[in-house]
């Protein structure tokens, strides 16, 4: 949850228009203490008040363009969106459960990936490290049931 981030300032820092649906879909994203599919933060909205899916859609690929928003990859065809590094949060890995789904957020010094020794023999640039680890998270694990030997 973030208290410290104003999405108005973000969005004209960005040189976008601070609409009514653009900050309804930062507030949805930046509220959460894990990162959210498309589906969850349309269903999200709707709670409150009517809106298009595809809007909804169009929103997250905007934001995403400008930085402001990350998409994250479940390495399937799904993705989940969370707020991109800024000022008030630091890049972190992902957990993804491959059995519930749910992705979570790791703690920032939980696991590093030095890329200053690449990015001296890498000819390209680059713009994005994503780090997810996947496995099945502590919830899944406590509710299967024990495998007989």
């Amino acid at each position: 949850m973030c208290h410290q981030c104003n999405y108005s300032e973000m969005l004209a820092s960005a040189r976008l228009e601070a609409t009514e649906n653009r900050l309804r879909v930062l507030e949805v994203i930046g509220n959460n203490s894990f990162p959210l599919s498309a589906g969850d933060i349309y269903q999200t909205l709707e709670r409150t008040s009517a809106i298009n899916r595809v809007t909804v859609y169009r929103i997250l690929d905007l934001l995403v363009d400008h930085g402001m928003i990350e998409r994250l990859s479940t390495g399937g065809r799904a993705f989940y969106y969370g707020l991109a590094p800024n000022d008030h949060h630091q890049p972190h890995p992902h957990f993804y459960c491959k059995n519930c789904g749910q992705m979570d957020c790791l703690n920032p010094e939980s696991l590093q990936v030095e890329t200053k020794p690449f990015r001296k023999t890498f000819p390209g640039r680059i713009d994005k490290v994503e780090i997810r680890l996947d496995g099945i998270c502590k919830n899944c694990l406590k509710n299967k049931p024990q495998e007989e030997d």
